[in-house]
């Protein structure tokens, strides 16, 4: 029985991923990591009216890339979680409507990927599933128009605020196939430090960061030396350097195996200020460079650890901090097996 007290789950059975595809807007694919994903849009609009339209189009394209890297059908999918920045996270409920097959929505803000990874292993894992589509996204022009200013005024940013990454990233867990393997999740605990400023979210989600992160390395009886990659979700710039001094001061020190997705999405030449944010920052980043390296051996163990800020609009008119979120998964190389596959036509990418 698990320890109650314990905040991570550890996988018996395997889960393992089994396709995964990346969708990103143009600025990203000029940047650092542009040679790792599957699709780069030519225009922020791609091909519709609105940029929530162009948003959940690209939430669609990639549950069926996906779902083509795996090797399977859309039949074949049993349930789709996913989950966004916008009210209702309306993103993503109106994906679903493309897809005939259970939903669950999630709202862990630009936590999602590893929370919808983190229960989407739990239902595979306890065989309540075999195939599940993780997913997530965010858009610039459509996260500031909600939670900042209107795009049309042009407000100067501050040297504290990132970028909101246009970008949509999906994984297909199964409990059968061949993939990187899920081991261990670390649900987080909500976090706030009082902080009420929305240009400055990499201080907000570091505390939660570290609480994960510690909670982790304490259930796990693990130290940051165990891992070839611990990669954070989008703290930035200046949220990564407030998360290495909170584990200094905790006894751990991260090395040079630490990263942050806000940091390597773009290139130093790009005016992002402190880095990318957004659900689809650790989304884009995981499901091609990351995977990518796992597929290939050149990462035997990973720690993700998405991190999120849990404000709204209405929550920061009205005066209230913002409180943060953090969850984690560890990802395991695999040891693939040649398997037959004279019955499927489509492959990998």
């Amino acid at each position: 029985m698990k320890d109650l007290e314990c905040q991570t789950v550890f996988f018996k059975n395997k889960p393992r991923i089994i396709g995964n595809y990346s969708i990103v807007g143009p600025k990203e694919g000029k940047g650092s990591l542009k040679n790792y994903f599957d699709y780069i849009m030519k225009d922020d609009m791609f091909g519709e009216k609105t940029y929530e339209k162009a948003e959940r189009k690209m939430v669609e394209q990639a549950v069926m890339g996906a779902v083509y890297n795996a090797n399977i059908t859309p039949k074949e999918l049993n349930l789709f979680m996913s989950g966004d920045l916008l009210n209702q996270i309306v993103t993503s409920s109106f994906a679903a409507r493309s897809f005939d097959v259970p939903y669950v929505g999630l709202f862990g803000a630009c936590s999602t990927m590893a929370e919808s990874l983190a229960i989407g292993a739990c239902m595979v894992n306890a065989g309540y599933f075999n195939n599940i589509a993780c997913a997530t996204a965010s858009h610039f022009s459509t996260a500031e128009r909600q939670f900042r200013y209107p795009l049309e005024l042009g407000n100067q940013r501050p040297p504290t605020s990132q970028w909101t990454v246009t970008g949509a990233g999906c994984c297909i867990l199964s409990g059968k196939g061949n993939g990187p393997i899920v081991t261990s999740a670390t649900f987080g605990k909500v976090t706030d430090w009082g902080i009420n400023d929305v240009n400055n979210m990499g201080s907000v989600m570091a505390p939660s960061c570290a609480s994960t992160m510690i909670a982790h390395f304490k259930d796990t009886n693990t130290t940051p030396d165990d891992y070839d990659l611990i990669v954070t979700g989008d703290l930035g710039k200046l949220g990564s350097e407030i998360l290495i001094d909170l584990m200094e001061d905790h006894g751990y020190k991260l090395g040079i195996n630490y990263n942050d997705c806000g940091q390597v999405i773009y290139n130093g030449k790009q005016s992002v200020l402190m880095g990318g944010s957004g659900c689809g920052c650790s989304a884009s980043v995981l499901n091609s460079y990351i995977l990518n390296k796992v597929r290939a051996g050149e990462y035997k163990k990973v720690l993700f650890i998405a991190t999120g800020a849990l404000l709204s609009s209405t929550s920061t008119q009205q005066g209230d901090t913002i409180p943060g979120i953090a969850h984690a998964v560890v990802i395991e190389h695999f040891e693939e097996k040649i398997i037959n596959t004279s019955k499927k036509t489509k492959g990998r990418k």
